[in-house]
């Protein structure tokens, strides 16, 4: 289940990279781009979270730390999403925190999965 959701996390950061490099250009992203960069990014922190609550064998700060940053990526992406969609200017700090953030909460559940 952790591993299916790394595979679309890493799917969801290929259409990242590719959304992140238009905002960085001044260019309009690319629509499908950014669909499955959400789709795959949805679908990954769901896996997680219903591992943490349901599956999870014991406690591990671990786990709990990648969710916690994967939410807030999220959250953050959210927010990158709702000003595309309204037409307002996506800040360029704000575009580049976020996959930061993501990446660290990948980076951690990489961590965690390995043995």
């Amino acid at each position: 289940m952790l591993i299916l959701a790394i595979v679309l996390f890493i799917a969801a950061a290929v259409c990242g990279l590719i959304l992140l490099t238009a905002i960085l250009q001044d260019k309009p992203v690319n629509k499908a781009a950014k669909s499955l960069h959400g789709i795959f990014a949805a679908a990954g922190i769901i896996l997680v979270l219903v591992y943490v609550f349901v599956f999870m064998p014991s406690w591990s700060s671990l786990l709990v730390t990648s969710s916690i940053l994967l939410v807030v990526a999220a959250l953050g992406g959210l927010t990158l999403f709702i000003l595309d969609v309204k037409k307002k200017e996506v800040p360029k700090l704000a575009a580049v925190i976020h996959p930061l953030i993501a990446f660290a909460g990948l980076l951690a559940l990489i961590i965690y999965v390995l043995p």
